[in-house]
This record gives structure tokens, C-alpha cells and sequence, in this order.
């Protein structure tokens, strides 16, 4: 088993990797959060796929009565509606302040389970369960939960950390391949932030991700898993290289803010992304930030990965530059970006036009 250690002042916790890792479940939740009753809350998606398996591991370790819930995963449910509801479940169970509650889905699941976590009772203890891609090497880790609302994504939340995450990569076989390729947008990310032997990696082994070769699988969640672990660990409020982990993201959350969360027809989040970071990187290039290689080497990873790196459903300019000034990142008025140098290294930056903005959008659109 791959263990990654993640240790702050406050608080610290590990976060397991390996391949029929849900069995293990119940006993790795009893580890950090003993109690005689706890809660899993599932996306709808992964209720028949893993929802059995994960309450079964729960009963084995000891847990006499496991509540169960489910949501829809998608971005228009992320929000204090939902909450709500799962408040109501919890509730009405009589759920105590030691009772764990599990997140066992993808990013959305795991940032408004976290939310509620973070909320029931002033805090209860919390177990990420990822089974995307996406939030196995992002969301599950470092603490940020949250929703959206009509003005925007993840603006209500909180900064709460799990008492522990099990990552079961054999769960990614049953993934749509659409999310399991949104996924790899975060771990492009984080080859591109901060370790560009990671993107010489999946580079050199594009091929055997995208063919669920189990090794191959273990390896790269855990390369991702100890950048953002290490990343958390220097910065766990996002004051300073935190920040960097933005990167494509002020872009994307413009793209998903403008289409309204929906499923129709919209980006999903690693889409939104990928082409967050092309832009970016776009504008970096224009500004003379960072040599065109970095460019074209993004476009053609993404393109091999299955990334998209163009669109024809974006927004206008003004609507998408109003909706980037409404970010939680914007500081003094000004839209902060994450913009690459070299490979590996990124900064931050404000200093950047409308005009500059509006080119960068410009390059997207086919």
C-alpha cells in the first residue's frame, strides 16, 4: 500500500492508496474516528457500485448502524439546497458529534460532504472516499470544502480536513472515461505548478493511463498525491503557494459559472480546466512570461489525453471577464492569475490587462 503522510500544526492525517482498498474501509474509519454509528453519503452513481462494498467494510469493523444517503454529483447540486437535505438525514438518524461521515464519490460529493461535516454539530469527524480521478489527486485532499451559489463556485465553504482518505484505484475501472480524462487535468496541473518530471511522466506513460494499467494507476495518484500534500503542508490557508494549485482554475470557474453548472451541454470541471491552463498559458506566452515550448507541449498532452484545448460554447468576453472579477481570488479588484514560467514553475500574477485577458479567451475559441 502506498501511504502518503499530510502534517500540519493542527492536524494531521494519511491518505492510503492501493487497489481493492474499500475493504479496508471500515477498519481504516474505526483507526480515526471510533464510534458505534456513522454515515456514508454516496453520489447516486456509485450507489450500486460501491455503496454495498463500503457499508459492508463499515458493519465488519465494528460500526452498528450505518446510515446511507446519496446526491447527484452534479455541479447544479452542489449547493446549500442540498446541504439541507443530507441535514435532515443526519438529524433525523440522531447522528452524534463522534459519528464519522464518509464522502464516497467524486469531487462534488466530497466538497459538499465536507461542508456538512465541517457544519453538523459544530464539526464531525470526516473520511474522504474518492472514486474519481479528479478528487483522488485534488478535491479529497487538503482540506477545502464547500458550494456553489448563483454568483458563483465554491464561495460558501470552509477549510476542514479529513480525519483520513482511502483511495481504492481499482474504482476508476468503473469510471465513465469522461471523468476518468477530466482527472487528468489536475494531474497536468501539477506537472505544469511544480514538477516537470511529473509531466515528463505521464508524458512517457500516457498510454498505460489510459489503459487503467493498475501499477501504473497506484503511481500516479500517489506522484499527485504527495505534490498536493506537500503543497498543503507549506500553505494550508492558500497565503502564498497554496495559490499556485489555481492554475487554469480562475478560467474554468468562469467557463462553469457561465454555463450555469449544467450537464447539458457544458464543460465538466478537468475540461474547464484543461482549457483554463491553455489559456493561461497563452497569456503567460503573449506577455513574454514563458517560452511557446511550454505552450505547445500542454496542447499536444492534452490532446493525447483526450483534454480539450479549444471551445465553441464559451461565453462572450465581457460576461466571461464579469464572472472572473466575482472570484474569491480577486484581490483589490484586481484578477489574479496563475501563470507558468517555465515547466514546473508558476507565479502569481495581477498585473495583467483586460485586453491581455480577452486574447487569451480568444485563443480558445474555434
Amino acid at each position: 500500500m502506498a501511504v502518503v503522510d499530510l502534517k500540519l500544526p493542527h492536524h494531521q492525517y494519511q491518505i492510503h492508496i492501493q487497489p481493492g482498498l474499500l475493504a479496508e474501509l471500515g477498519e481504516l474509519a474505526m483507526a480515526v474516528a471510533k464510534h458505534d454509528r456513522g454515515t456514508i453519503i454516496a453520489d447516486e452513481s456509485v450507489e450500486s457500485l460501491h455503496l454495498p462494498a463500503a457499508k459492508a467494510s463499515m458493519e465488519q469493523a465494528g460500526y452498528q448502524q450505518v446510515l446511507t444517503c446519496t446526491m447527484n454529483a452534479g455541479e447544479h447540486n452542489k449547493n446549500l439546497t442540498t446541504m439541507q437535505g443530507l441535514y435532515d438525514h443526519l438529524l433525523n438518524a440522531r447522528m452524534e458529534r463522534k459519528s464519522p461521515i464518509i464522502a464516497l464519490g467524486g469531487g462534488v460529493i466530497g466538497d459538499t460532504v465536507g461542508f456538512v461535516a465541517a457544519s453538523y454539530l459544530r464539526g464531525v469527524p470526516f473520511i474522504q472516499c474518492p472514486t474519481t480521478l479528479l478528487s483522488m489527486v485534488d478535491a479529497s485532499v487538503g482540506g477545502k470544502v464547500g458550494v456553489n451559489v448563483p454568483q458563483g463556485k465554491n464561495l460558501i465553504g470552509a477549510f476542514y480536513q479529513p480525519n483520513v482518505v482511502v483511495i481504492d484505484t481499482d474504482t476508476l475501472k468503473t469510471l465513465p472515461r469522461r471523468e476518468l480524462i477530466c482527472g487528468l487535468a489536475e494531474c497536468v496541473k501539477h506537472g505544469v505548478i511544480r514538477d516537470a518530471a511529473l509531466f515528463d511522466w505521464i508524458e512517457a506513460n500516457a498510454d498505460a493511463i489510459l489503459a487503467l494499467d493498475s501499477e501504473t494507476l497506484v503511481e500516479l495518484v500517489r506522484q499527485n498525491v504527495q505534490i498536493k500534500a506537500t503543497v498543503v503542508m507549506e500553505d494550508e490557508k492558500e497565503s502564498g503557494v497554496r495559490a499556485h494549485l489555481n492554475f487554469g482554475h480562475t478560467f474554468a470557474h468562469a467557463v462553469e459559472a457561465t454555463q450555469k453548472y449544467t450537464d447539458e451541454g457544458s464543460h465538466h470541471h478537468g475540461e474547464a480546466v484543461a482549457l483554463g491552463m491553455v489559456a493561461a498559458t497563452r497569456l503567460a506566452v503573449d506577455a513574454g512570461m514563458c517560452d511557446s515550448s511550454v505552450l505547445d507541449r500542454l496542447i499536444a498532452l492534452q490532446d493525447k489525453l483526450g483534454l480539450p484545448t479549444s471551445a465553441d460554447n464559451l461565453a462572450d468576453n465581457e460576461q466571461l471577464l464579469k464572472t472572473m472579477r466575482l472570484d474569491k481570488k480577486v484581490k483589490d479588484g484586481a484578477i489574479r492569475l496563475v501563470l507558468p514560467v517555465k515547466m514546473g514553475e508558476v507565479v502569481v500574477d495581477n498585473t495583467h490587462s483586460d485586453d491581455e485577458i480577452r486574447n487569451a479567451w480568444n485563443s480558445l475559441r474555434v
